[in-house]
């Protein structure tokens, strides 16, 4: 803030403070033990909070990471207009503010709640309820087939925290998530059931994300989303489970099928 008053005035200027965009820094630099530290979330969530504070109730759309449930629960409070929210890594996020930012926050479009293992399928109610306008989630889980390419990062206590519950979370999402066009799933255990579930309830999905969805097989996969007219893009699983243990296919880690 090192400006004269005239600039400083200028860059308080509520317009100016629509976005807070940290995604492109994070997708930058290779990930950090240091990133997952209280010290470096209470940093993230005081420039959230300044954020918000300058947008004047304008703040539009939140792209970070490792932020917690105080800054959260600021946005709930003060961001009504708030259109996106992506928030991954976030190991202090919970369904405490996800319940807020549900029920003041109703014109989210965009959710992006990866690895945050402290949200449940319960959220996903919540925000389907409240959120009618929601086109796009990203519910993608770490690979928990091989945890090895994250430790010595992500700590080890929150690997074992992986979310196994992937039928609760697809019954969710094809219930209350109608309109949805855009949604990943990577790494989820839901199985044939959970998918049919999801195709059945959100006939409008265009792009369909299932890396590393293990239980799922290419049967499984065709018959559910024979029903989905608008569907270009699926990005299927090339591995799955067999009698308690993993096998790959020879193909690279995603197939992409195209429909026109």
């Amino acid at each position: 803030m090192l400006v004269c008053k005239s600039w400083l005035r200028a860059c308080t200027d509520p317009v100016l403070h629509s976005a807070f965009h940290l995604e492109a820094r994070f997708e930058s630099s290779p990930e950090s033990i240091c990133w997952w530290s209280p010290e470096f979330e209470r940093r993230v969530d005081a420039m959230l909070r300044s954020a918000v504070g300058w947008s004047d109730g304008g703040l539009a759309a939140i792209r970070t990471r490792h932020c917690s449930d105080h800054a959260l629960d600021l946005v709930a409070e003060r961001c009504p207009n708030l259109q996106v929210l992506s928030i991954k890594s976030c190991q202090s996020v919970t369904d405490a503010s996800m319940a807020r930012i549900a029920s003041r926050c109703t014109n989210l479009r965009e959710l992006d709640i990866s690895y945050c293992y402290e949200v449940s399928h319960e959220s996903l109610v919540l925000i389907g309820r409240n959120c009618p306008n929601l086109k796009v989630l990203r519910r993608n889980l770490m690979n928990w087939l091989d945890p090895s390419q994250h430790e010595g990062v992500v700590p080890r206590e929150y690997l074992k925290a992986c979310p196994q519950e992937g039928h609760s979370e697809a019954a969710a999402i094809g219930k209350y998530m109608p309109r949805l066009e855009h949604l990943e799933i990577r790494f989820s255990n839901l199985t044939a059931e959970g998918l049919t579930s999801i195709c059945d309830g959100c006939l409008d999905l265009m792009h369909l994300d299932l890396s590393g969805c293990a239980y799922l097989t290419s049967r499984d996969i065709m018959m559910a989303t024979s029903n989905l007219k608008n569907l270009k893009e699926i990005i299927k699983p090339n591995i799955y489970m067999h009698s308690g243990f993993v096998a790959s296919e020879e193909r690279p880690v995603c197939r992409r099928i195209r429909r026109r």
